[in-house]
């Protein structure tokens, strides 16, 4: 494990211990030595012995150790095997901490949903000390709505769920190749269910395969050329998996990919043709013979277009934009991710790693841009520290050759509308982002407000993740977009494509509203860990189903015309 998911483990050794009602001195301890390690502006490999850092003693040293070489520890398993496995499950529950969790456990018996469910509507759970009616009413309204299964699911979790059904469909025997199709390939935001296509020469083989996965729930249908399942995620996640031939395999993942209306653009095409679309082909209308494809590039090509990318294919403009060849967006274009996190503040990896993980990316530059001081639960930096930090960015910039590593930050806006950093500090550093993480509530006129303070501000060369949302989980702060969109482009200022695909903020609607107000856009990871990097796509993704260009795009610019903005912006705002 390394430090972030050390840390993380730490806390779950803590609550499993508050639920099983042990000593609060130990739990204390788990605790104190996750925020020592947090503290740390080092990796575990950094750091060696954990036991030299205050806070940390011998056990949960060893602990830490154990988590560290093997990613196990004996005190987490000896946990795990003592507390009743529907217990845990409590804690995604609004109001209760493993503390709450273990006085349900330890008072009423409760040791799952159901039974805490019974207890809610006998209406024992608001005789506990600590809870009351009120609370005893909220968990059975969270109760009831969690046994309702969304329609559609946030992208990111149904991400997660493909990658799964992906590694498995790669151990399969007797599959010629395969891709995931509908609305997640399409990268919606929201996804109901999974699509995928395999071509195969024995489907019978393939079809046994499926029908053995992990964690199915139900198989719906299973016919001669689509297999339906029900995969138990948490969530029921239908997927529907259709069988092909290789030589219509192009032909079906265009037709099952979508959209409906990018179906109707094509369909008009191909009558303009004399030829009909179907999932096995172009079928020519006079004489019947159907044409097939190796890949959708040749499909496109065929109706004298450029290859659209799935994420486009909602039919707005696609076939139009598609018929002459432009610079549009493209993850080989990527130069730099200027928004990532380190072990300075809540990142697992430390700079040179990141830099490493860049430089495998073939990125030239790069911005470290950890937390500022104002949202410490991310052990944010003081003036102090930011500026310590820049003694091992110059190192790293002398140790690696083939990358530009910029000083940066993620300053917190406040809820006061005041800047986490003076305006000394923040004339040392190279790039300076701005972001809203507190105080949601507030109106837009404070919000409004709040976001000037970094517009206006010579320093500041972007806002991250612009309204604050996170897919499924939260609307965001109140903001006006066409505001915002017309005071980047006054100030010069550029706004995220935060690529994260719990985020995806902006979405792609809006960044086709910005980029035509003359806003400039960075798309970038956020990432709080090397392998992080790699959500890029999702960023272009969104950015393709925008038609975004690639000289719209900041982190797509070469390294002398990125330095040369950043000093012509501080030039320009500070006159």
């Amino acid at each position: 494990m390394d430090k972030k998911e050390v840390m993380q483990t730490l806390e779950t050794i803590a609550i499993y211990q508050e639920i099983s009602g042990e000593n609060p001195f130990k739990i204390a301890a788990y605790r104190k030595a996750a925020q020592a390690l947090e503290r740390e502006a080092r990796t575990l490999e950094e750091i060696g012995s954990p036991e030299m850092l205050n806070g940390i003693g011998k056990g949960t040293a060893a602990v830490i150790e154990s988590l560290r070489d093997t990613g196990t520890a004996e005190v987490l398993d000896e946990l795990k095997a003592k507390v009743p496995a529907g217990l845990p499950v409590l804690l995604q529950l609004p109001g209760l901490g493993g503390k709450k969790v273990g006085k349900l456990y330890q008072e009423l018996g409760i040791t799952d949903v159901a039974s805490l469910k019974q207890a809610c509507e006998q209406k024992q759970v608001q005789t506990l000390p600590g809870f009351g009616a009120k609370t005893e009413e909220k968990i059975l309204e969270a109760l009831n709505a969690t046994n309702e299964r969304p329609e559609r699911l946030p992208v990111a979790f149904m991400l997660q769920v493909a990658e799964e059904m992906e590694a498995a469909l790669g151990q399969f025997h007797a599959i010629n190749r395969f891709a995931r199709a509908g609305s997640l390939r399409r990268l919606k935001e929201t996804v109901r269910d999974l699509d995928y296509v395999i071509s195969s020469d024995e489907p019978e083989r393939v079809r046994e395969q499926l029908k053995g996965l992990s964690d199915i729930a139900e198989v719906v249908a299973d016919g001669e050329k689509k297999v339906s399942l029900q995969l138990d995620k948490g969530y029921l996640v239908n997927v529907d998996v259709r069988i092909v031939s290789d030589d219509a395999f192009a032909s079906a993942l265009h037709h099952f990919t979508g959209s409906k209306g990018h179906h109707l653009l094509m369909r008009r095409i191909a009558k303009g043709q004399k030829e009909k679309i179907n999932e096995y082909g172009v079928e020519d209308s006079e004489t019947g013979k159907i044409t097939t494809f190796q890949n959708e590039k040749e499909f496109f090509a065929h109706f004298g277009l450029e290859d659209i990318p799935p994420e486009a294919r909602e039919g707005t403009i696609e076939t139009d934009w598609f018929q002459s060849t432009r610079e549009n967006i493209d993850l080989m274009q990527v130069k730099g991710d200027l928004h990532m996190h380190t072990v300075w503040s809540d990142g697992a990896n430390s700079i040179e790693e990141m830099a490493k993980a860049a430089i495998e990316r073939g990125y030239t530059y790069m911005a470290i841009t950890d937390h500022s001081r104002f949202l410490q639960v991310a052990n944010g930096l003081s003036e102090a520290r930011v500026l310590r930090q820049q003694d091992e960015i110059r190192a790293a910039n002398e140790k690696f050759d083939d990358i530009r590593i910029f000083s940066g930050i993620e300053m917190d806006i406040r809820p006061d509308g005041t800047l986490d950093y003076s305006d000394e500090t923040l004339r040392q550093l190279d790039f300076v982002i701005a972001s809203i993480h507190s105080a949601f509530s507030q109106s837009e006129a404070t919000i409004h407000a709040r976001l000037n303070a970094a517009l206006d501000h010579p320093c500041v060369d972007l806002i991250a993740h612009p309204t604050g949302r996170l897919i499924g989980k939260r609307q965001g702060y109140s903001v006006d977009l066409d505001w915002l969109f017309k005071r980047a482009a006054e100030t010069g200022t550029a706004l995220e494509l935060n690529a994260n695909p719990n985020r995806l903020d902006l979405s792609a609607d809006a960044l086709k509203r910005a980029v035509a107000q003359g806003v400039t856009v960075a798309i970038n990871t956020d990432a709080h860990r090397a392998e992080g990097l790699s959500q890029m796509a999702f960023g272009i993704g969104t950015a393709k189903k925008a038609f975004l260009l690639a000289n719209q795009v900041m982190n797509t610019w070469p390294l002398e015309k990125l330095e040369s903005h950043l000093k012509n912006k501080r030039m320009l705002t500070e006159k």
